[in-house]
Formats: C-alpha cells, structure tokens, sequence
C-alpha cells in the first residue's frame, strides 16, 4: 500500500474513440432514492426508510480541440429519435507509473450535448470541446 494518496491529475479516458487525452472528467456520483414507508397502525410516531433506486449523474468529459477531429460530433449525430450508438466508457486514475490504480467503468453512455469551445479575440487558452454523457451504470473497481 501507498504511503501517500493518489493525484487527480493522472488519469486515462477510453470513449471509445480516439485516444486523446483529456483535461477534465467530472459526473463519476452515484446515488440511491431515499423511500420513506409508514402504516396507519404503526405504533411509532415516524416513517421507516428504505433504500430505493439508484441515480447517476450525467458526465461531463472536456479535451483540447484538434484540426482534423469531429469525433465528439460525429458520436453525436448518431442520435435519432429514440436510437443512439451507445457505448462503454473506461475512466482510470493512474498510479505513479502511469498504471490504472482506480477504473470507473460506466454502461450504455451516449452524448446529450455538445459544447463547441467559446471565441475570444484577446484570449490566450486552448480551444476546449465539451461532451455530457447520459449512462445507465457506473461500477469503480480499485486494481
């Protein structure tokens, strides 16, 4: 075991399509629907809880724009009425030699939007695209 924590700056994504890093991952919650339940004979003055569905949050995944690279809207044109190319995206945070120490793992993702970089005449950053993932699981497994 690592006497120190792992930095969250050292991470992989694989969407699926070409491998270019990627300089932000945000999104990776989960969480399960409270139920509160109480019957009119129950001698307690207060409702019992239980555990109910469980919820994700979208995703969010930003990365410098490339000439020559319309894979984030070409991903999104696949969109048609109720069909989408859905996919398996792999999030990993690296270790200290560049090995996967904690992998995300979500199921059946597909793009909900699409935000182009903004324009900026007296700006001095990089061009970055924005894509929010709807998914319908997320498993985190520690390697």
């Amino acid at each position: 075991m690592s006497t120190y924590p792992l930095v969250k700056f050292a991470f992989e994504v694989d969407w699926g399509g070409t491998k270019v890093g990627f300089q932000e991952v945000s999104g990776l919650n989960a969480e399960v629907a409270l139920i509160e339940y109480r019957h009119g004979a129950s001698p307690d003055f207060s409702k019992i809880k239980m555990a109910g569905m469980k919820t994700f949050s979208n995703i969010t995944l930003k990365r410098g724009m490339f000439k020559s690279d319309n894979e984030f809207f070409a991903w999104f044109q696949t969109i048609q009425l109720n069909t989408v190319e859905r996919r398996t995206i792999t999030i990993s945070l690296l270790d200290e030699t560049g090995a996967p120490a904690v992998t995300w793992k979500v199921k059946n993702a597909f793009p909900l939007k699409l935000q182009s970089t903004d324009l900026k005449a007296e700006g001095n950053e990089v061009a970055i695209e924005t894509l929010e993932l709807a998914h319908e699981g997320l498993t985190i497994e520690n390697n």
